[in-house]
């Protein structure tokens, strides 16, 4: 997972586009979060992290570094080792633990590409609930292997500190009993 300025398609500074082509460069497939966008985060993962800057890359819920502790592992190899070292469950685990709030949707929140994606993305903004975010139509060996994961077979997913919380229709019926909220925050 990696926190940036930008997204990976547009990076907002020259040090998360290096962390960005380097990845690219891995054939890595991440995640990441456009920390410009919440304050909030920005400064708590700063403080969780005990790091000061961005980007910063996490593998397996583990902060490797900024841009030149990444570069250095680069080139040192070292990075290939523990990129390799993943197996697709390694990755399930830490994907839906990503966020303590995760949404498995297709597309993403400014633009989901179903009605029950839209649903709950606008279930959670009205109850002021901040999520991350995975589009399931970017990566298919996630898609398919987050169903066996789950052992449950249709998006959106919604994981809350790792466990799956369910679909649209129970957080939409979450929601309606009003406690989604409080179900996101125990």
């Amino acid at each position: 997972m990696l926190f940036m300025k930008g997204k990976p398609e547009e990076p907002k500074c020259g040090f998360s586009r290096k962390v960005v082509e380097i990845l690219k460069e891995e054939k890595v497939d991440f995640g990441s979060f456009d920390i410009l966008t919440d304050a909030e985060v920005r400064q708590g993962l700063k403080v969780y992290s005990n790091w000061s800057s961005y980007p910063q890359l996490y593998i397996k819920g583990e902060l490797i570094g900024g841009s030149d502790i990444v570069l250095e592992m680069q080139k040192s190899g070292e990075l290939s080792v523990i990129i390799q070292k993943e197996t697709l469950e390694d990755r399930l685990k830490r994907l839906v633990s990503s966020s303590p709030v995760m949404l498995f949707m297709k597309g993403n929140p400014d633009a989901p590409k179903c009605g029950f994606s839209s649903k709950v993305v606008n279930a959670l903004k009205e109850e002021g609930v901040t999520f991350g975010s995975f589009d399931i139509l970017s990566d298919e060996e996630v898609r398919q292997g987050l169903k066996a994961f789950s052992n449950w077979p249709t998006f959106p997913q919604l994981y809350y500190k790792g466990e799956l919380v369910g679909g649209c229709d129970i957080v939409l019926e979450l929601r309606t009993d009003g406690a989604l909220k409080s179900t996101l925050s125990e």
